[in-house]
């Protein structure tokens, strides 16, 4: 996993509340069995019209936020089915960070084990970044892990908070995986020791 230390990039709001993972990624598109390639149907339903073209009224398709890195959005964002392509349709989309007042737990925890930073701030912290970036297409954030904070260029700073534990594998990029074998010698060494023809009882 790649480590996640500061981020600097456009932050594209989306003003609703709510948003739940169905509206995330669409359940027609769950069959894929790779973990890539589901941006393309993020928000499906909200970036494009019954015939297929971008729906040119969703804050997404708004071409001063191609290429956004950051999303600012409602509270309880990530509510609904724990579906884990939810997490990867947004980093697959180009999403590293995203910032809300709330996020469904099940949500935050997987969004964390795919390498992404959400940041929790209050209601009225989120709603005058979400001024911002809605008055000025383009706008652009600084997340960063280091020193908990969100800033941008005009001056205005916010402090969050976020588990230690949590901070020290995005800055490590270590997932479970990497958590794992970081004792890779340790378990080499027991399977070792370990012969498979010996009842577990006589071994040290």
């Amino acid at each position: 996993m790649e480590p996640f230390v500061r981020l600097t990039g456009i932050a594209a709001p989306l003003d609703r509340v709510n948003v739940d993972t169905d509206q995330i990624i669409p359940k027609q598109f769950l069959k894929r069995i790779e973990r890539t390639g589901f941006g393309e149907f993020l928000f499906y339903d909200w970036r494009y019209l019954d015939d297929g073209s971008p729906n040119p009224n969703f804050e997404l398709n708004h071409p001063g936020y191609a290429g956004a890195t950051i999303l600012i959005t409602g509270r309880n964002f990530g509510c609904g089915s724990s579906r884990e392509h939810a997490p990867w349709a947004l980093h697959d989309y180009g999403f590293r960070s995203i910032i809300a007042p709330s996020f469904a737990d099940i949500f935050y925890n997987n969004c964390f084990k795919n390498g992404m930073l959400l940041v929790t701030l209050p209601e009225e912290q989120v709603r005058e970044l979400m001024r911002r970036a809605q008055e000025q297409p383009g706008y652009r954030l600084t997340v960063d892990l280091e020193r908990c904070v969100v800033e941008d260029e005009q001056g205005l700073c916010f402090p969050f908070q976020i588990d230690e534990f949590r901070r020290y594998c995005l800055l490590n990029g270590l997932d479970d995986i990497g958590l794992t074998l970081r004792h890779e010698a340790a378990i080499a060494a027991y399977e070792q020791r370990r012969l498979p023809w010996l009842p577990r009882t006589i071994l040290p």
